[in-house]
């Protein structure tokens, strides 16, 4: 195979693992859903983009993630902003700390913990100044939201880290060819 084709096979399961990551976000499987609310599929795929790239392509995946959801789901509030910022946090915790200890599976749950809680506590700001009326019954809605998606995210995070790391690792090589 010829570094192109290397390079094609690499970009069309990375597209093909987002457009899983986006469909499992759409459709409810049962057995995956805790009071209603199901992994974020999307900020596991994100976080594991992000992980190992630089500052410009996590922000890129970022802004990726959020226009695609925009456009699926209710752009209000917009999903842009928390996405690009969960690119932008992961790569500088990935850089300066994970990077200087040891990257494994539960270093990456708690990143997608950790974002899963940002990422709707940034969506719940987001409602709160588009003139949302019941802020109390916001909050704790957003508490709830935000506890759950974090956890079931965290615990589901392996099952997208690993073969995309895994996958994103055997291609390092001819990304390498290029430079």
């Amino acid at each position: 195979m010829t570094l192109k084709s290397y390079q094609l096979l690499n970009w069309t399961v990375t597209v093909i693992s987002l457009m899983i990551c986006i469909w499992l976000s759409l459709v409810r499987i049962p057995g995956l859903e805790l009071f209603g609310i199901i992994p974020n599929w999307v900020l596991i795929w994100l976080v594991a983009w992000s992980l190992k790239r630089t500052l410009l392509e996590a922000i890129v995946g970022g802004l990726s993630c959020g226009l695609i959801l925009d456009g699926l789901t209710r752009a209000q509030p917009s999903h842009i902003i928390p996405f690009i910022a969960v690119g932008i946090l992961t790569v500088i915790i990935y850089k300066r700390i994970i990077k200087k200890i040891q990257e494994d599976f539960i270093s990456v749950a708690l990143i997608v913990f950790g974002m899963a809680i940002m990422l709707e506590t940034i969506r719940g700001l987001q409602l709160s100044i588009s003139g949302y009326s019941d802020l109390e019954n916001l909050w704790l809605h957003q508490q709830g939201v935000a506890l759950s998606t974090a956890i079931l995210s965290s615990l589901w995070a392996p099952v997208i880290y690993l073969p995309l790391s895994r996958w994103w690792a055997l291609m390092a090589p001819s990304n390498k060819l290029k430079s």
